[in-house]
Parts: C-alpha cells; sequence; structure tokens
C-alpha cells in the first residue's frame, strides 16, 4: 500500500506501466465537477468517481475488501475518509468466494490499522492489501481507477 498527495505522484510511476497515465488522467479531469459513475479511459485503466455519504466503520469493514487483478488508486477529491486497511496474508476468515466477475473477496477480518485521507490525498492498494473505504461523516468525492495487472 502507498499513501501520498498528488504532488508525488510521480514518484510512482515506475511501478506499473499505467500508473503515469492514470495520474496524467487525474491531473486533466475537472475532478470536483466530474459525474458519479464509470467509465474506462483506456485499455487496462477505468475510472469509477463517487460523491456519497461516508459509512460507519461497521457498514465498511463488512466489505472488507482486496481484488486479484486490478490495483486501486483511491483518490480523495474532497471531505474527510478514512480507511481501514490489513495486509491480506493476515487475514484468515474469506467472507464468501472470490467474486471472479467484480474482481473481489471479502474478509470478514478487522483492519490492523485506520488511517485518514484528505482532499488530493492517495492510497494505492495492491491485491496484498484488503481495504475498507468511505468510512466518515458527511459526503466524500472520490475516485477510485481501477489498474489492470
Amino acid at each position: 500500500m502507498i499513501i501520498d498527495t498528488l504532488g508525488n505522484a510521480p514518484k510512482y510511476f515506475s511501478i506499473h506501466p499505467l500508473f503515469a497515465k492514470a495520474f496524467e488522467y487525474i491531473s486533466q479531469t475537472d475532478l470536483a465537477n466530474a459525474a458519479d459513475g464509470k467509465s474506462d479511459i483506456s485499455d487496462g485503466l477505468k475510472a469509477i468517481f463517487s460523491n456519497a455519504p461516508g459509512k460507519t466503520i461497521e457498514v465498511s469493514c463488512s466489505k472488507f475488501e482486496c481484488h486479484n487483478k486490478n490495483i486501486d488508486i483511491q483518490l480523495c477529491i474532497s471531505g474527510f475518509e478514512t480507511i481501514g486497511w490489513k495486509p491480506r496474508e493476515k487475514c484468515e476468515i474469506p467472507n464468501g468466494d472470490y467474486h471472479a466477475e467484480k474482481d473481489v473477496q471479502f474478509y470478514s477480518d478487522t483492519p490492523d490499522t485506520f488511517f485518514q485521507l484528505h482532499d488530493g490525498q492517495f492510497a494505492i492498494f495492491f491485491p496484498e492489501d484488503v481495504h475498507a473505504p468511505m468510512i466518515g461523516e458527511g459526503t466524500i468525492k472520490k475516485l477510485v481507477i481501477k489498474v489492470k495487472i
């Protein structure tokens, strides 16, 4: 997992061949006025904008998730978001089977730690990062970019 600000994004371009294009999309998009929904950025990159009320820890952790075929770049556009995290290797209680169509595996474990994202901060979650996003009060506007592995 990586937590940082958009100003430092170029440091991570070498990690995956599509990261530069993903952050280029972020820099060229009017994030504050982007409509909710999903769209394809390019082959291997998908954008998902949401503007929704924050969730309680219990609700978010009921969908404690990770992905096998995608890396998530989760950017807080506005609001204050708390995210729970735990390394996948420490998760012991699967919550159902892996959903290949949606590329998601849920766990019933609890996060080891929680951290906050503010405007312009992002987290990158790799397949080994189980996460519970959107914890908070008030409205959280965010962008999730799915990066195909």
